[in-house]
């Protein structure tokens, strides 16, 4: 039989260790607040790449900005950062499904508009009536909402667009002014898209995180107490003294003999 030669195989690149870490900075307009930590392998990879993020994880105030989702675009990438710009934003699905109700109807509306800058934005709006809607009503509503489009754009820059938009400034606009038609229980602007950047755009330089070095945390020095042993005084014990009594042996004394009487019988 025949020897099958095998192939040797060389050593597998770990490609983790091309790559670096960035932080992705959100624009201008939202404060440049750091909204993902992601790896790169080069600069041009990382341009154009696209990073979504909700409103409540950049300011972390209202839990109900959960619902808001915003698309941001890699435009620069320095050392550790990196900028972006604001591709779009778009409601949860499962916020405007809490939103429809049984016999009520929506309204929806798309349309491209141009900014002061020569941004190109396709806005998409969508209205919740109280009960039904018809055909002619629907129509009035959205030539109010083209006419209160055109007009912000053409007044505004697309950040300053973009702040209106999410603040829902121009949605509550437009509710206000149809309640002249019909009365619609909420008016949102579901969705915008960046169709076109202007072509004199320049992306913003994104400046350097520069890394503050950890503080170093000195330990107390906790200085033990001298604890002072008290000094326990023995109480002298003072013996009693045990008088021996004296006993007095008794004197005895003795006869005095008479001898008189013997004397006398002597003579």
């Amino acid at each position: 039989m025949a020897k099958t030669k095998t192939r040797g195989r060389g050593k597998v690149k770990d490609k983790w260790k091309e790559k670096r870490w960035v932080t992705v900075l959100a624009p201008k307009e939202f404060e440049n607040k750091p909204i993902a930590y992601i790896p790169i392998t080069s600069d041009n990879h990382a341009i154009s790449r696209s990073v979504v993020t909700s409103l409540f994880d950049i300011y972390q105030k209202d839990p109900q900005q959960y619902s808001i989702n915003l698309q941001f675009q890699i435009t620069n990438v320095s050392s550790n950062s990196a900028a972006t710009l604001l591709k779009g934003h778009e409601y949860s699905r499962e916020y405007l499904r809490s939103l429809v109700r049984r016999g009520s109807s929506t309204l929806s509306f798309i349309d491209d508009y141009s900014t002061k800058d020569n941004y190109l934005v396709r806005i998409y709006l969508i209205a919740f009536a109280q009960g039904k809607l018809n055909s002619s009503r629907k129509h009035e509503i959205r030539l109010i909402a083209h006419k209160i489009f055109l007009q912000k754009c053409q007044s505004m820059s697309y950040s300053e667009l973009c702040q209106d938009i999410i603040n829902e400034k121009i949605a509550s606009e437009i509710f206000n002014e149809t309640k002249k038609i019909k009365f619609l229980r909420k008016v949102a602007i579901r969705k915008t898209k960046l169709i076109k950047i202007p072509e004199d755009f320049k992306p913003p330089i994104a400046e350097p995180i520069v890394e503050e070095p950890e503080p170093t945390v000195e330990e107390p020095t906790v200085e033990e107490p001298t604890v002072e042993e008290p000094t326990v005084e023995e109480p002298t014990v003072e013996e009693p003294t045990v008088e021996e009594p004296t006993v007095e042996e008794p004197t005895v004394e003795e006869p005095i003999a008479d001898n008189t009487a013997d004397s006398e019988n002597l003579k």
